[in-house]
């Protein structure tokens, strides 16, 4: 997959064809099958993990994983610590935002001055009614892949199920070290007993062969907030 060797630990019998999404299923619950210490996808050796990478290294992946997110429709917004409250604000503003969701564990203050101001509410999204959609959401990520661009959610904490309500607007933070060059990289951080979830800018290519982008699904408007 993306010319790298990768494996995990069950048998797939690649001579019949199948849809991606159809294997990945069959990947997701054979591992949900394995013991824990199974639930494993071992990486060739010839290929460093991201987290040995060299602070310029470091930077080249963010800038690629940047351009090729924007190109994709997202807006990309990059800030420091301290001011993703600030970025977070501006983006709601910006769309107009009125209500949102917010999964379990995310830091309270990046919405913070946003809910200050009249009309503005907040609603965890395990209290959301079934026929109730906000009018966007705020994650973080359990990933993020530069080739293709894509973000990666598990339902961990601060990602919830908010990324599965379809809302015209998500605006998800992720981190520089959350980078990953390529798909094979990012699937032994994702926790596969949960829901994964794989996002990428609203025009991309919805036939992609890596990642497959259903077309009229996934938000309207999705904001990067990269973190360096």
């Amino acid at each position: 997959m993306v010319g790298t060797e990768w494996t995990v630990p069950i048998r797939l019998d690649l001579e019949v064809f199948v849809g991606r999404e159809e294997m990945l299923r069959r990947v997701r619950d054979a591992l949900k099958a394995l013991p824990d210490d199974e639930r494993t996808v071992t990486i060739g050796r010839h290929r460093r993990a991201a987290t040995e990478l060299d602070p310029a290294e470091r930077a080249e992946l963010v800038e690629m994983f940047a351009e090729r997110i924007k190109n994709d429709g997202a807006q990309v917004v990059r800030v420091s610590e301290e001011t993703i409250p600030d970025a977070v604000t501006e983006a709601l503003t910006t769309h107009d935002v009125g209500s949102v969701a917010v999964p379990e564990g995310l830091r309270s203050e990046w919405l913070s001055a946003w809910a200050e101001s009249d009309g503005h509410r907040i609603v965890s999204d395990h209290l959301l009614a079934a026929a109730e959609t906000p009018d966007a959401v705020v994650t973080g990520c359990a990933g993020a892949v530069v080739e293709p661009a894509t973000v990666v959610l598990d339902g961990g904490p601060g990602q919830g199920r908010a990324s599965m309500l379809a809302p015209g607007c998500h605006i998800c933070v992720v981190r520089a070290a959350q980078i990953e060059p390529a798909l094979p990289d990012v699937l032994d951080k994702l926790d596969s007993r949960r829901p994964i979830t794989w996002f990428r800018g609203p025009a991309a290519a919805p036939d992609d062969e890596l990642v497959p982008v259903p077309a009229g699904q996934g938000p309207r408007h999705l904001v990067v907030v990269i973190v360096e």
